[in-house]
């Protein structure tokens, strides 16, 4: 049986993922990046900083919703074992 190949690696310390282990994950991260920037080009916060708000949720929820499916299972970690 082959093991998962993860996008996301568990961090070492904490809960949560660290930086992307696949080109995929950097893709992913880089889209994210990417999505945000334009976002705060084309909704300037000056005018309606309520849906740049809103745009922010969104893109980060969809982040971590990748993050859990591509990702390691998450749990708290305390280092090497």
């Amino acid at each position: 049986m082959v093991a998962p190949e993860y996008w996301f690696p568990a961090k070492r310390y904490g809960w949560g993922w660290g930086p992307p282990r696949t080109r995929q994950g950097w893709l992913v991260l880089g889209a994210f990046v990417v999505l945000l920037a334009l976002g705060a080009v084309l909704l300037v916060p000056r005018q309606q900083p309520v849906f740049l708000l809103a745009y922010a949720v969104i893109l980060c929820a969809g982040l971590i919703a990748v993050c859990y499916v591509k990702g390691e299972p998450p749990s708290w970690r305390w280092g090497k074992k």
